[in-house]
């Protein structure tokens, strides 16, 4: 940016403690990543089929997500899909200890291309603040670090379940200078300030929000609780929007980090309509990798309608 100074988002602490069981923890996490990348995904894929077979919690949400979503093929075209998402979320699970056991330096060296780079340096360009909108979609912990290495960033973060696991995370996606950032009060003031200073704010655009924090959106036709938060912040600092996402390669061969142009609207005064942009762009990612999307996720309440085919 030329002629102003964007200052570094302060980054959150790496030392914290860790329990001795959650220590352990990271330890064998990183112990495993030091495998090759075709390797922790097959044992990735592997543990997806167990998943599969043992037709878990995984198995009905990506299936009764699934039903709604694809009306135009048959049930044996859903049920492939659906065991290649579980297979995929396996895969997914084993890669964290590849993303979280190296380096950044040797993480960042699996992304093999990064087609729309230009569009994330052009918004950052633009000097007015970045919203980097990250789907559920492939590998969003690599994103982390890619956009870490190019801008200041912060990252917007829900606390796990479990309070011990919080410092392993903190301390695996704090190895660059990340801010990581609690979905709270105090954190939304937080994001306004790092958008207001230049900054990259990272965001999931498809976590499901709280009731009453967000409206119903289409999302493949189908209504789902949408988060709020993204628009108002790009419409109240006039941060630029983008969507990315990192795609995981066939046979381990690594990672395609996709940049694309957020829908116009998505910073509507009207929150159903920028909703309805926000949604939309994350289907377009979603499109570019259908199987790699989280379907295992509960986007949609339990009464969502089917879609008319």
């Amino acid at each position: 940016m030329p002629g102003r100074r964007v200052p570094a988002a302060p980054a959150s602490p790496t030392s914290t403690r860790l329990a001795w069981p959650v220590a352990l923890l990271y330890g064998s996490l990183r112990t495993i990543g030091l495998l090759p990348l075709p390797l922790l995904h097959g044992i990735g894929a592997a543990i997806g089929l167990v998943i599969w077979i043992l037709h878990g919690r995984a198995r009905r949400i990506a299936e009764r997500n699934l039903m709604k979503v694809i009306t135009q093929n048959g049930a044996k075209e859903r049920h492939r899909i659906a065991r290649a998402s579980v297979v995929e979320t396996g895969k997914a699970i084993a890669e964290t200890a590849a993303i979280w056991g190296r380096s950044p330096e040797r993480a960042l060296a699996l992304i093999r291309d990064v087609p729309g780079a230009d569009i994330f340096d052009a918004a950052r360009a633009r000097g007015q603040g970045l919203i980097l909108a990250a789907p559920h979609l492939g590998c969003w912990e690599l994103l982390n670090f890619w956009a870490a290495s190019r801008a200041p960033l912060s990252i917007v973060y829900r606390p796990p379940r479990q309070p011990s696991l919080e410092p392993l995370l903190i301390r695996a996606r704090g190895r660059l200078p990340v801010e990581q950032i609690r979905a709270s009060g105090a954190g939304v003031r937080a994001l306004y300030r790092r958008l207001a200073a230049g900054g990259v704010v990272g965001i999931l655009p498809d976590q499901r929000p709280k009731q009453g924090d967000g409206v119903m959106a289409p999302f493949f036709g189908v209504p789902a609780l949408t988060m709020v938060l993204l628009s108002r912040l790009a419409r109240s600092t006039g941060a630029a929007v983008v969507f990315a996402f990192c795609e995981r390669l066939p046979r381990g061969a690594g990672f395609r980090l996709h940049v694309l142009e957020a829908p116009a609207g998505i910073d509507d005064e009207n929150i159903e309509v920028a909703c309805a942009a926000l949604n939309r762009g994350v289907e377009r990612c979603v499109e570019l990798a259908f199987a790699q999307y989280q379907w295992t996720y509960k986007r949609f309440p339990d009464d969502a309608a089917v879609p008319c085919s």
